[in-house]
C-alpha cells in the first residue's frame, strides 16, 4: 500500500524552526521527485520546495528561499523540509507529494503529483 506520512509540524514562535518529515512506504522514494506544498486557510495550495530524483537538484519558492532546506535520506526512505526563521505567514498545512514520472526533474506543478500525504499543521504565532 502506497503511503506518504508527514510529521514534525507544530506551534512555534516567529523566528523559530521546525523539521518536517515525509516518510514513504510501499515505494522507493528516491526514484521519484518529491515536493512540499502548503495551504493556508482561505488560500490556494502553493508549491514550497521540491527535490529531483535524477540528480538531487532542488527548487524553492521565492517566499522561502534561504529559510527552507529540502533533503532526502534514501536509507530511511524519507524527505525532510527544514524550515527556519519562521514567519506568521508560513502558517499552513504542509503536504508532501510524489511525482511518479520516473527520474523526472521536479517542478512545482500540483497536477503532476500523483500521491499526497495527509498534511501536517505548522502554526507560527507568538
Amino acid at each position: 500500500q502506497l503511503q506518504l506520512v508527514e510529521s514534525g509540524g507544530g506551534l512555534v514562535q516567529p523566528g523559530g524552526s521546525l523539521r518536517l518529515s515525509c516518510a514513504a512506504s510501499g515505494f522507493t522514494l528516491d526514484y521519484y521527485a518529491i515536493g512540499w506544498f502548503r495551504q493556508a486557510p482561505g488560500k490556494e495550495r502553493e508549491g514550497v520546495s521540491c527535490i529531483s530524483s535524477r540528480d538531487g537538484s532542488t527548487y524553492y519558492a521565492d517566499s522561502v528561499k534561504g529559510r527552507f532546506t529540502i533533503s532526502r535520506d534514501n536509507a530511511k526512505n524519507t524527505v525532510y523540509l527544514q524550515i527556519n526563521s519562521l514567519k506568521p505567514e508560513d502558517t499552513a498545512v504542509y503536504y508532501c507529494a510524489a511525482d511518479f514520472r520516473p527520474l523526472a526533474m521536479c517542478v512545482m506543478t500540483i497536477g503532476l503529483y500523483d500521491y499526497w500525504g495527509q498534511g501536517t499543521q505548522v502554526t507560527v504565532s507568538s
